[in-house]
């Protein structure tokens, strides 16, 4: 069984991903050794065979999991690869790729191969980024789904000041949910008093227009590794976690590939603030910063900023010290 997910939206994607690993752990193989995790992005034909075709004596099936293997910047696994799917049989084991990937447009031949076969199979799924609407209603049912209300209202805050990042909303609903919990303590059951409301959003919830994230990106931007080297310590001790810090750097450098993109093509600010669908104040301040780097640039440090947050969520790394060896190779 090939099980093919992608799409911009990752954190739906993982989910399901983490829906699949906990089954085949409940139905399969509780102990878990006959379940593998590989690193698409460096792995080799030999490592996938290896990890497909090893053998166990307690479970008939396998579950390998291939993760950001459209990062992998080796043609051959991708020729071998396509190669293995035109000649494959019947799979008993359960092959199942990750990956962030959203279409063919930017890649090469070789891998748009593979991508187009993937997709095709009866398992492939996209995650595509929800709209501020889908997102609201996504918000809506996790707060019920958590065991908390939320008002309709805090809800369309949540996403106005968060848009559609659902890593950051799943973050900033768990401390909504903990928060109105703490204060239930003191408001016994008055289920007014322990929804979530507008205020709370208004006054827990950190925002996107982050000025200190601008000011980190700036200085990175700017080339000046001392200033952001010193701001990335200062949101460390201000206390963000490791995934908001994360999540909104690579946000932040997402829509600077996607601005330089539009300023290559000679479109106005104007343009792309209806194009891309941001605010005003995240155009203007991206427009001054992509403006100093080339677009190769920016998906170089975009493509690892994906490789630190693989490896933070992965375990195998930790956040501030990734980032920090980032910005001096800037």
């Amino acid at each position: 069984m090939i099980i093919f997910l992608y799409g911009d939206d990752t954190f739906r994607a993982r989910r399901k991903l983490d829906e699949f690993k906990k089954r085949f752990l409940r139905e399969v193989d509780k102990s878990g050794n006959s379940l593998v995790v590989l690193d698409g992005s460096i792995s080799t034909m030999e490592e996938i065979n290896e990890s497909i075709s090893s053998s166990s004596l307690l479970t008939k099936k396998r579950m390998v999991v291939i993760e950001n293997l459209f990062l992998n910047k080796s043609q051959a696994i991708f020729n071998q690869l396509n190669d293995y799917f035109k000649k494959r049989k019947n799979e008993d084991n359960i092959i199942i790729f990750l990956d962030s990937i959203s279409g063919t447009d930017k890649l090469p031949k070789y891998k748009s191969e593979l991508f187009k076969t993937l997709s095709k199979e009866k398992y492939a799924q996209e995650f595509k980024t929800l709209s501020n609407t889908e997102a609201t209603n996504w918000s809506k049912k996790e707060v019920e789904a958590r065991g908390g209300k939320i008002s309709t209202s805090a809800a369309m805050e949540l996403t106005s000041l968060l848009g559609s990042d659902l890593w950051q909303i799943n973050n900033e609903i768990n401390k909504l949910i903990n928060y109105k919990a703490s204060q239930k303590l003191h408001l016994g059951d008055d289920e007014k008093g322990t929804e979530i409301n507008i205020e709370d959003v208004k006054g827990l919830v950190r925002g996107q227009f982050d000025e200190n994230i601008f000011a980190l990106t700036d200085a990175i931007s700017a080339r000046n590794k001392t200033q952001a080297a010193k701001l990335l310590e200062e949101q460390v001790e201000a206390g963000l976690t490791d995934s908001y810090l994360l999540t909104m750097i690579v946000r932040q450098f997402k829509i600077l590939m996607q601005i330089r993109q539009a300023l290559d093509s000679g479109l106005t600010s104007r343009k792309i603030i209806t194009l891309l669908k941001l605010h005003p104040f995240i155009v203007q301040k991206g427009i001054g910063q992509a403006r100093n780097f080339n677009l190769n640039t920016l998906k170089s440090i975009f493509s690892k900023l994906v490789e630190i947050d693989y490896l933070m969520k992965s375990g195998k790394a930790d956040v501030k010290p990734a980032l920090s060896l980032l910005i001096a190779k800037i």
